[in-house]
């Protein structure tokens, strides 16, 4: 079988990405670029390694076969890079992936931790969704990802073999509002006075979704604002503009004209945090890096 390097990282994004398209966008190519390099990995395979759905491409089994072989020559060539310009005995890389409040919640301790206990090694981040996390890990992008889960907590996904996933705590939702705005000087509102509400999410969709409005909020919601950023989704909430939900945890970083609402009339909403990684046996850097992250949740 004659394949390239680029034929891997390909094979490797469509993966992660869960389409042509977000491949594409995602390496620089075009979406017909893209599709040729699939095509030409299937022909040099002899055997289909994507299954196209009407929601994205899917990695048949044939392809989750040689997903598994091209992270170890794709790493190895990373290897190769670094002991060629000498960085490889600085520093061991971990590239870590985490859901989108993880980052305020977890990451600085994490690292403070992890350069006392273990300075050899070297972060990376970056944010997602769980599902793209998820698929991230599959794929060989990232070594450890942060995900969360909701009840009733079924398994991170379907994939064999299964991730390695270990339980770091669990957080409470609450609702943040306008430290001057009608909920002024309260700690907790009814779920019916939240209906009707504006609502101050990110942008979603069923296979990605994000955090914003109450889970259990009665009826359609209202959503006034989108962002993706906390920054945005909170300046708006202290001007009033909206509500938004938040992890229980974020409450020391909210601003001081941010309040938090536990919400009553409605079952609590609890997340527990994962950290995941592939089965086998972790890397030294995993390792420390894994447990820099459960010891801070």
């Amino acid at each position: 079988m004659d394949v390239s390097s680029t034929g891997l990282r390909v094979l490797r994004q469509i993966a992660e990405s869960g389409s042509f398209t977000a491949a594409a966008a995602r390496l620089g190519y075009t979406q017909s670029a893209i599709s040729r390099q699939a095509a030409a990995l299937e022909r040099s395979a002899g055997t289909a390694l994507f299954e196209r759905k009407p929601d994205g491409v899917r990695l048949t089994a044939a392809g989750l076969s040689l997903l598994r072989h091209a992270r170890t020559i794709l790493d190895s060539l990373a290897a190769a890079e670094r002991d060629l310009n000498g960085s490889a005995a600085r520093a061991e890389l971990v590239r870590v992936g985490l859901f989108v409040s993880a980052g305020a919640l977890l990451l600085p301790d994490a690292l403070t931790r992890l350069a006392q206990d273990s300075p050899q090694v070297t972060v990376t981040t970056r944010e997602g969704t769980t599902p793209g996390l998820i698929r991230a890990l599959r794929a060989g992008s990232v070594d450890v990802a942060v995900l969360t889960s909701r009840p009733p907590h079924r398994p991170s996904d379907g994939e064999s073999p299964p991730l390695r996933v270990e339980t770091a705590g669990e957080v409470e939702l609450r609702v943040a509002a306008s430290a001057t705005g009608v909920f002024a000087g309260r700690t907790s509102a009814h779920v019916d006075e939240l209906v009707g509400l504006p609502w101050i999410a990110a942008p979603s969709s069923s296979a990605e979704p994000l955090l914003g409005v109450w889970p259990g909020l009665p009826g359609r919601p209202r959503v006034a604002h989108t962002a993706r950023d906390w920054l945005t989704k909170l300046r708006l909430v202290a001007g009033g503009f909206g509500v938004t939900t938040v992890p229980s945890r974020m409450a020391p970083l909210l601003p001081h004209d941010v309040i938090l609402l536990r919400v009553e009339g409605a079952p609590d909403e609890v997340r527990r945090i994962l950290v995941a990684r592939l089965p086998g046996r972790p890397a030294p850097g995993v390792a420390a890096v894994t447990r820099a992250l459960i010891a801070s949740a």
